[in-house]
């Protein structure tokens, strides 16, 4: 009974800044731009207003942006003049159940709620159609936990759909498809378990010269400040086990867990980050407007931590990488959501958009945030 009410807070309390963001607004946001920090020659602006806003994507054709959110709704954003400063947000859905993660594909939408995966055609013709009758559900059946219960989710180059589906709980014995990266294809069929041993991913993408992916991953809570540490993590073929619940974050192990026998061969992660930041989305840069060392590194927005006694986290990183597509170090790209202790903005995910600047979204503001580069070109 402990437990469960325990892990009924936990929940609610995860899922309490989506809502006050919706009492944010943009002015709240700009005011406090002048504190990111940005290395030499980049600018942050505000591009969008767009409550709770989580996952994005990016339209194929009119080149809108579809917003997934943790409270019901999905919003598509129009900048009609193409200056980086949307002109329009419409409120495509609402009620629908934590549609977190939104990808776009050959012209469909995709919408990774809760319980299940929709798609929608027509979103290149107008964000205000009848989405209800349009729903095409191309895979039910995700476990229908709200403890971790949002997903994330991305298309490779071959075409499969990849989603996170976390496991329910803290720590626990998961089962099914809990804990895992799953794939399938464009409509849902030929569904597999492409990774396992997953705690909460909430941010995936593939390394453009060699396709493998790279995931973040949130360690257990409740072990103390500074353990276990986070987890960006490489998977180069199906089939690998990256640790939960036997391992709580990288090699540390929870008092409850620490007799059983874990798997053979975990793979452990190719780096590790302070405990309890939540790092959460991720992208691989491929644009020609950054620095050319900028290139096929990732970016990755780190939520910031709830449970330690001095706040962590609330920033971007950067992963160098080697020519061979290898991580090699990580380093702060951009900070300042935390000052003194305290947080002003939680970066959820990040964007690129065709001129080569990014867009990052902020679940607790309620806002997208555009990052370009004024100096020298990068090509």
């Amino acid at each position: 009974m402990r437990t469960t009410l325990l892990r009924q807070l936990l929940t609610i309390f995860m899922l309490l800044p989506v809502f006050v963001s919706v009492y944010a607004d943009m002015a709240g946001a700009r005011k406090n731009l002048d504190k990111i920090s940005l290395p030499e020659g980049f600018k942050i602006s505000i591009f969008a207003e767009v409550p709770g806003a989580r996952q994005m994507a990016f339209g194929q054709s009119m080149g809108n942006i579809f917003v997934g959110t943790r409270s019901g709704e999905v919003y598509g954003v129009v900048d009609k003049d193409k200056d980086r400063n949307a002109d329009k947000v419409v409120k495509m859905m609402s009620d629908l159940k934590m549609p977190n993660g939104v990808a776009m594909h050959q012209g469909f939408l995709y919408i990774a709620e809760n319980h299940r995966i929709v798609r929608y055609p027509g979103v290149g013709f107008s964000l205000e159609l009848p989405w209800e009758e349009m729903a095409e559900v191309i895979y039910e059946g995700m476990p229908t936990s709200l403890h971790h219960g949002w997903h994330y989710i991305r298309f490779s180059k071959d075409n499969k759909l990849y989603v996170s589906v976390g496991a329910p709980c803290n720590i626990c014995k998961v089962k099914g498809i809990e804990g895992t990266i799953i794939r399938m294809d464009a409509n849902g069929s030929n569904m597999e378990v492409f990774a396992h041993g997953i705690r909460n991913s909430v941010g995936f993408d593939f390394h453009p010269l060699t396709d493998v992916l790279h995931f973040t991953d949130n360690g257990v809570d409740m072990m103390g400040d500074l353990i276990p540490p986070g987890e960006f993590n490489a998977a180069d073929k199906a089939g690998l086990h990256f640790g939960f619940p036997y391992y709580a974050g990288g090699k540390e192990r929870h008092k409850d867990w620490n007799k059983k026998k874990p798997p053979a061969n975990v793979t452990f992660p190719v780096i590790e980050f302070g405990a309890h930041a939540a790092a959460l989305g991720t992208l691989f840069y491929t644009g020609n407007t950054f620095p050319a060392e900028y290139r096929n590194d990732a970016l990755i927005a780190q939520h910031g931590s709830w449970n330690r006694s001095e706040a962590f986290g609330y920033r971007l990183m950067r992963i160098k990488f080697d020519d061979k597509g290898k991580a090699k170090t990580k380093e702060v790209f951009a900070d300042g959501w935390l000052n003194s202790g305290e947080a002003w903005g939680r970066p959820v995910d990040i964007l690129q958009l065709p001129d080569g600047s990014i867009l990052v979204s902020d679940d607790y503001q309620g806002v997208i945030y555009r990052i370009s580069y004024e100096g020298e070109s990068g090509s």
